[in-house]
């Protein structure tokens, strides 16, 4: 019988050749898993990005809060701005009395500080000082609210109408060079010695202040904030109104501060060169007086009268006003000033 050659089939080598479908199956399977374990893996790892970024997020609005919650107490903050200038006067005070003891001038020309602590006191006694310093009050406050008034909408006009301001702007500009005591002599002859003299040399003291501060401010607007209120609808008045003069207080408030510094001189120049008729009796009155009267401890009391009356408005009004302008805006830190 012939041999024949016969190949044996290897279970082994079929099934490396042929693969089991169940084995494929558990590969698969195990493929999957891995794939989905990679996944699990990066949608944990996005997952936990996500969490440090909300805690990073949630410890800076803690540390905005806890900067909000640790500011300086009443005490310590009116201890920090005001214990400085007290200390500075004090100093100047102490500086003076020594040189009184030192050099020993003529009391007529250099009197001692409690000279003139005298003189503050008898003026007191008898019931001018309160007199005039009522009356400047009155005068300066209510002239440089007119001045508000006023300069406020022409600032506002010159600001939004570029031709007015071409025209207008350097008149402005010069009317706030030119000292205010010239206009002394020219409201005499228009209303006489009365009251309306004073009020006039401070409305014309303050207002170029006031109107050239608020263009100024309203310069410094960003124009995206324009933008934004014309897409929202706002018409021209409105929109300088509701947005660009909110925008504008820094600068605003800037020039309030130098109109009522204005005003402020320009009310004493006015009481002390104007006396009689129907003019009340005020600050510069009694300052003129106290010279006629060759005082210098009544001169010098007066003048530091007008000093604290115009240091005691910088700390009560402005400064309040800017701080919390400046602190609403997010330019200030609690405490730092």
């Amino acid at each position: 019988m012939p041999h024949e050659n016969t190949v044996s089939a290897d279970p082994r080598s079929s099934s490396e050749e042929h693969s089991d479908p169940r084995s494929l199956s558990e590969e698969r399977s195990d493929e999957t898993k891995r794939d989905a374990h990679g996944v699990s893996a990066r949608s944990a790892r996005s997952t936990t990005d996500t969490a440090d970024e909300l805690r990073t997020l949630a410890a800076g609005l803690d540390a905005l809060q806890t900067d909000a919650a640790t500011r300086p107490s009443a005490w310590r903050r009116i201890r920090r701005s005001v214990l400085p200038p007290v200390l500075c006067v004090i100093g100047l005070i102490a500086a003076w009395q020594l040189y009184i003891v030192v050099a020993n001038p003529r009391p007529d020309i250099v009197p001692a500080p409690a000279d003139v602590l005298d003189a503050l006191t008898s003026t007191w006694d008898s019931g001018q000082l309160q007199q005039a310093v009522l009356t400047s009050l009155e005068r300066g406050i209510l002239g440089f609210l007119i001045a508000i008034v006023i300069g406020t909408p022409i600032g506002l006009l010159l600001a939004e109408v570029k031709p007015l301001r071409r025209a207008f702007g350097p008149l402005i500009s010069g009317l706030q060079v030119l000292p205010s005591v010239a206009w002394v002599p020219a409201a005499i002859l228009w209303f006489g010695l009365s009251d309306a003299t004073a009020y006039f040399v401070v409305l014309m003291g303050a207002t170029p202040s006031v109107i050239n501060g608020l263009i100024a401010g309203i310069d410094q607007v960003p124009p995206q904030l324009r933008r934004v209120g014309q897409v929202l609808g706002a018409k021209r008045w409105s929109l300088a109104s509701l947005i660009v003069l909110p925008a504008a207080l820094p600068g605003y408030v800037a020039g309030l501060k130098q109109g009522w510094a204005f005003s402020w001189r320009s009310l004493m120049a006015a009481e002390i060169i104007t006396m009689g008729g129907t003019m009340g009796f005020g600050l510069g009155t009694l300052l003129n007086t106290a010279r006629d009267l060759a005082d210098i401890s009544s001169v010098l009391a007066t003048i530091i009268v007008i000093l604290a009356i115009g240091i005691l408005i910088e700390l009560v009004v402005f400064a309040p006003l800017e701080r919390r302008m400046l602190r609403g805006r997010g330019l200030l830190q609690g405490g730092t000033r």
